[in-house]
C-alpha cells in the first residue's frame, strides 16, 4: 500500500513538472494564455493516477505557474475543473474518448464560466470588458489541442500494452 502511494506521488510530481515546463509553450488568445500541455497532463493524470491526484496535479501546477510568472489566475479554473471531470469519467468508465470529452467540457464550459468571477473579482478586469462566457472559446482551443495530444499518447500506450503494464505496477 505504501509503495503504491509513493509511486503515485512520484508520478504526480513528474506530471506537475511537465505541466510547468510545458507552460513555456503557450499562446495568447482573447486575453487568456492557452497552455495545451496542462490539459494533456490532466488526462494523463486521470488515466494513471485518478481524479483526486489529477486535481492535485492541476492545482500544484497552476500554483507553481503563477509563482514563477508563467501563467495567470486563469490557470486554476482553466485546469482544475477539467482534471476533476475527466478523472471521474475515466475512473467510472475506463474509456478514453469520454475522458477526452470530459476534459474538454470541464475546462471549456465549466472552467470557462468559473473564470469570469476570477477575472472580475481577483484580477480586476472590468465586467464591461468581458462577457460572462468570454473565456469559453480560449479555454476550448487550449483544451482541444491538449486533449488531442494526450489522446494520441494514451491510445498509443494502450495499443502497445504499456498502459496495462503501468497500471498493473501502480
Amino acid at each position: 500500500m505504501k509503495k503504491k502511494s509513493v509511486q503515485k506521488l512520484a508520478i504526480a510530481g513528474v506530471m506537475v513538472a511537465v505541466a510547468v515546463v510545458g507552460s513555456l509553450f503557450s499562446f495568447p488568445m482573447f486575453g487568456s494564455k492557452c497552455a495545451p500541455i496542462q490539459h494533456m497532463v490532466n488526462i494523463l493524470s486521470a488515466v494513471l493516477l485518478g481524479p483526486w491526484y489529477g486535481v492535485g496535479v492541476a492545482f500544484t501546477a497552476s500554483l507553481l505557474r503563477n509563482l514563477l510568472s508563467l501563467g495567470s489566475l486563469m490557470a486554476f479554473p482553466g485546469s482544475m475543473f477539467g482534471a476533476l471531470l475527466c478523472g471521474v469519467i475515466y475512473w467510472k468508465t475506463k474509456k478514453l474518448f469520454p475522458t477526452l470529452l470530459a476534459e474538454v467540457f470541464g475546462t471549456a464550459v465549466i472552467g470557462g464560466l468559473c473564470a469570469y468571477p476570477v477575472a472580475i473579482f481577483l484580477m480586476g478586469v472590468p465586467a464591461s470588458s468581458v462577457a460572462f462566457y468570454g473565456y469559453i472559446i480560449p479555454f476550448l482551443v487550449s483544451t482541444a489541442v491538449g486533449s488531442l495530444l494526450s489522446g494520441i499518447i494514451v491510445f498509443s500506450l494502450q495499443k502497445s500494452g504499456a498502459l496495462q503494464y503501468a497500471m498493473g505496477q501502480s
